[in-house]
């Protein structure tokens, strides 16, 4: 795609939500326009949402009859809406090409979280997770992962009666997808959700997990400054490469090494993510491991029973086994934490994006979208 002039008529139009300031003010440089109207559209596009270019009323007619020719808005289109018992909303989103995709809205008393995709399905092929038995349709665009940050903002001014434009407060990069999988057109989106004349989230509200692609991690420690989250899950290469493949690429000592290595801010620490199959990684020695791992790494624990998935052959472990799992960390002094399941009757929880609609009597009915 070329950013920095006018398209000509034979190529594609330009998808003006996936270019930075920067980028959308050399293309518009190419329209002949001066650098202030790329500050005016670009407010359009990410700090009021807008989808259409009729909604630009401060531009001239003739300029938005230019972008029409030129240039698009993608946006994500609510296919399905899910609600569950504890207010967490699960959005199904239809893509431009007809992909569908899903993105989970978790409030809470003082945040408003949104867990955002970054793929159609998944390369990883985690044996635990309902995301992985899809395989990977494509990568998502950085429009495409806005969008779904744009498109929920509207939603929850709608459904809450609220004014200010961005009611979000936290994102989360643990959708579907692998985010560094998609690392450029991640980083992309990042730089416009952190933008001062975008939606303007802080470094510090946005966290991406990863199942630990190590030369992405490095990447990603030295071209962003959001947190960042690993997805470990065992204890011993054995455990780990038969529920997440990728370790039989990169172990979990190349993956403990990247750690080590990470740029952390002041005061930050890694999170890691430890989903608990009972019988296969929740063991006292299980526990005992882990902290050993962690030695030399500022870090957390969260500890997820597992999100049961039809057909996968997994079972979550009681609760009873996730609080001694995590006294024995805490003894070694780390800091762990059972993280608390939301959306799970609406296979809205970690490891159940899959685009399967809840059953009858696993939770809220779905609300059609409008």
């Amino acid at each position: 795609m070329s950013e920095a002039a006018a398209t000509p008529e034979s190529a594609p139009p330009v998808d003006l939500g996936s270019l930075t300031l920067l980028a959308l003010q050399s293309f518009l440089k190419g329209l002949g326009e001066k650098p202030f109207r790329a500050q005016q559209v670009y407010r359009w596009l990410h700090q009021r949402g807008a989808t259409s270019f009729e909604e630009m009323t401060d531009l001239s007619k003739d300029l938005r009859a230019r972008l029409s020719s030129a240039a698009v808005i993608r946006k994500v289109e609510k296919d399905l809406e899910q609600r569950s018992v504890d207010g967490t909303i699960k959005y199904r989103w239809r893509t431009h090409d007809g992909k569908l995709i899903e993105s989970v809205y978790m409030p809470s008393t003082d945040r408003k979280t949104l867990c955002v995709s970054t793929q159609v399905g998944c390369a990883m092929g985690c044996t635990f997770c309902a995301t992985g038995t899809l395989g990977l349709k494509r990568n998502l665009t950085p429009s495409e992962i806005v969008a779904q940050v744009h498109a929920v903002n509207r939603e929850v001014r709608k459904n809450e009666g609220l004014e200010q434009l961005r009611p979000l407060t936290n994102l989360v990069f643990m959708g579907m997808g692998e985010p560094l999988h998609n690392f450029e057109n991640l980083k992309v989106a990042l730089e416009i959700l952190k933008s001062g004349d975008g939606p303007n989230f802080s470094h510090r509200h946005i966290t991406v997990s990863t199942v630990g692609l190590v030369p992405m991690i490095e990447r990603f420690g030295a071209e962003t400054d959001v947190k960042l989250a690993i997805s470990l899950n065992a204890t011993t290469d054995e455990q780990r490469s038969r529920v997440m493949p990728v370790n039989r690429k990169w172990n979990i000592a190349a993956l403990m090494d990247a750690c080590r290595k990470f740029p952390l801010r002041q005061g930050r620490r890694i999170t890691f993510e430890y989903v608990m199959l009972s019988g296969v990684n929740d063991t006292d020695a299980d526990a005992e491991r882990l902290a050993g791992l962690l030695e030399g790494v500022p870090a957390k624990v969260n500890l997820i029973p597992y999100n049961e998935n039809a057909g996968l052959g997994f079972k979550t472990v009681v609760e009873r086994r996730a609080e001694e799992f995590r006294e024995l960390l805490a003894a070694r002094n780390v800091a762990a934490f059972i993280r608390q399941n939301r959306g799970r009757d609406i296979a809205a929880a970690c490891g159940q994006l899959a685009n399967v609609e809840a059953q009858p009597g696993e939770g809220a009915a779905p609300t059609p979208a409008v």
